[in-house]
């Protein structure tokens, strides 16, 4: 049945700024305070109080749409959308409804198949959020939070323009990347500073009407994202193949059953009775406020990922890696202003330096050595001083324990410093051929794979001062005497 059909979605991704205070007043923003601590009768909506517009999200609005290349409106206002929750103290959100701050512009994805897809922003709108009803802490009562009511949002709409829960699944790793990058969000969408909506419906294949939407909230997790959007289009496909009319509602995704289930009929906007909001001025946006934001725009995962396959030429996978996170990009740019062997640093930062943080859970801003002396590393075992295991394995530790000395001062103190006369690696050789007189035997039979095993021995014989390609010839011209 799944082949005769089509998915459409659409996702509706709420980010949370980073902002030291709320959108509208000067309490402070930040998650995991004591309940009820971070607010004041502006937050909680007293009789006399009056918003004061946020000028940060205003300037986060536009680094997004400006990475996302939107249109940013010159004239907005903002809209009170009302509703009642019992954590929504004023009875109302204020949002932006006739006036989005953006709109159009795209994100890139790439598909399963490795094909680059471009997403469609509808539009993105600033916001408040909502505080946060607990439901887990008291067996006969919902406690409310409202430390969350009034914490600056960032809603991002998409056309209608992905087709799988994977393209699903991209566009949400995309978009994560690029909030960090900006510094404008965490991403953490467990902790629940990154939040989304999913609106899903069905068609047959090769039709052009879209078929009847549902949307599914309240997914904390990108895979949960990713397996309600699978759960709901074989529902819908099921239904309409039994002949059962589909509605337009909102569905709750039980992470547990990993199955949606019905909240309610879908509201229409003018359920909401939007109004444009009396106690906020219109904001204006010039080109200079735009230029300005432009002026301190950091650089893009997508920008960096095409300098270091088009300029570094490293493979698609090294840069995807190189660009997952922004500190450990910054942190490859530091190693490559000091060396112009781009692939070893690739190579030392996903391998060795990324090791060590795991296994420590550390992030990058602890690491202990400079980008410098990865580069000074680096530029050793290119000059032939040292091999890339014996920097790996003695001097890298070394150095994480001695972070200021030099890797070459390490190498001398550790007698490390690799042998490259002729005359010292034949001795070596020579040992390693009188030790080990069948396997001589058997490589001058045609056995030409233990070369490798000759070499081990080598190195370990030297404890890898010898240089190996050196070692190499010279071990294949003695075993052939």
């Amino acid at each position: 049945m799944r082949e005769n059909y089509e998915a459409v979605i659409g996702l509706e991704v709420h980010a949370q700024m980073l902002t030291k205070t709320k959108a509208y007043s000067n309490d402070v923003n930040e998650y995991g305070a004591m309940p009820n601590t971070n607010i004041s009768a502006i937050t909680l909506g007293h009789p006399g109080t009056l918003p004061v517009m946020n000028k940060k999200t205003i300037e986060y609005a536009i680094k997004l749409g400006l990475a996302l290349n939107c249109n940013i409106a010159e004239d907005q206002y903002f809209a009170r959308k009302n509703y009642f929750y019992p954590d929504l103290p004023k009875g109302y959100q204020i949002t932006q409804d006739k006036t989005p701050i953006c709109t159009g512009g795209s994100v890139k994805i790439k598909t399963k198949d490795g094909v680059e897809k471009e997403i469609g922003i509808t539009r993105i709108h600033m916001e408040e959020d909502a505080g946060k009803s607990i439901h887990d802490v008291d067996m006969y009562d919902t406690l409310v939070d409202l430390n969350r009511a009034g914490t600056p949002l960032l809603e991002i709409v998409t056309e209608p323009d992905l087709r799988s829960s994977d393209e699903a699944y991209a566009y949400l790793q995309e978009v994560r990347k690029l909030l960090r990058y900006l510094e404008i969000c965490d991403g953490n969408m467990e902790e629940g500073s990154m939040r989304c909506d999913a609106n899903i419906s069905v068609m047959k294949k090769g039709s052009k009407v879209f078929g009847t939407k549902v949307e599914v909230k309240n997914m904390n997790s990108m895979r949960n994202v990713q397996r309600a959007i699978e759960f709901e289009i074989n529902r819908q496909i099921e239904a309409l193949e039994n002949g059962e009319e589909l509605f337009q509602e909102t569905r709750s995704f039980d992470a547990l059953n990993n199955s949606t289930i019905s909240m309610r009929s879908k509201e229409a906007a003018n359920d909401y009775r939007y109004f444009p909001e009396p106690d906020l001025q219109p904001i204006r946006v010039t080109e200079d406020q735009i230029n300005g934001v432009k002026a301190e725009m950091p650089a893009l995962p997508n920008d960096l990922f095409e300098k270091y396959t088009k300029e570094y030429k490293l493979s698609e996978y090294d840069a995807s890696n190189l660009i997952e996170a922004k500190p450990i990009a910054l942190f490859y740019n530091e190693v490559t202003a000091h060396t112009k062997n781009y692939k070893a640093a690739a190579n030392w930062i996903m391998g060795d330096v990324k090791s060590f943080l795991n296994q420590r859970g550390l992030e990058m801003k602890d690491f202990p050595i400079s980008a410098e002396q990865i580069a000074k590393l680096i530029g050793i075992i290119d000059e032939g001083k040292v091999s890339s295991t014996v920097a790996s394995q003695s001097i890298f530790p070394a150095m994480l324990e001695a972070p200021e000395k030099d890797p070459l001062a390490i190498a001398q103190e550790l007698n490390l410093i690799q042998e490259s006369d002729e005359d010292s690696i034949k001795n070596y050789i020579s040992q390693v051929i009188a030790q080990h007189p069948s396997e001589v035997e058997r490589y001058r039979n045609g056995e030409k794979q233990l070369t490798g095993f000759f070499m081990g021995q080598l190195m370990r014989l030297s404890k890898g001062k010898a240089d190996p390609k050196a070692a190499n010839k010279l071990m294949r011209e003695m075993l052939e005497q």
